[in-house]
């Protein structure tokens, strides 16, 4: 039952990676919460459910908090350069590669990541490409994703709204 947990966990955290990473946009920064009518959220998998965001020059410091099914939080921080620079974590004891790089054409900051678990068949990797947007009239944020793991794809979007604008 243990590992059932924590692999359910570990999808959400490779999902959840997808908010890991802003632009060199002045609308990113804040505190983001997730809308979870508008998401596609995976049932029995830990939620990311906010999402700080902090950008001081060309660095990209993000605390995400997921949720597990219990109510219990699991935040982690990571920081990044936003010029494709790979930058290396341990996350709940799981080696993470990370990059982000900010698309002036898509007006959007692309993240890719690859973390690395112990599975029932060894070692696997979860690698994750993320495209996130802001919307401005709307102050919200949309992460669209694209997860692959042992050969299995799976995509969708998480929508957030800026925590200040939510009453």
């Amino acid at each position: 039952m243990k590992r059932v947990t924590f692999y359910i966990f570990l999808m959400a955290l490779v999902i959840a990676s997808t908010f890991s990473a802003a632009g060199q946009n002045a609308d990113f920064p804040g505190t983001w919460k997730l809308d979870k009518l508008k998401s596609t959220l995976l049932e029995n998998f830990p939620t990311l459910v906010r999402i700080n965001v902090n950008i001081k020059g060309d660095s990209l410091l993000t605390e995400r908090v997921y949720e597990g099914g219990d109510g219990q939080e699991y935040p982690f921080n990571e920081n990044v350069t936003l010029d494709g620079k790979e930058y290396s974590i341990t996350i709940y004891e799981m080696p993470r590669k990370s990059k982000a790089l900010w698309s002036e054409q898509e007006g959007s900051l692309i993240f890719e990541s690859t973390t690395t678990f112990n599975g029932q068949n060894g070692t696997e990797d979860i690698v994750s490409k993320e495209s996130w947007k802001v919307d401005k009239a709307n102050n919200s944020l949309t992460i669209n994703y694209k997860n692959t793991i042992s050969g299995v794809e799976s995509s969708g979007a998480l929508f957030f709204n800026k925590a200040d604008q939510i009453k």
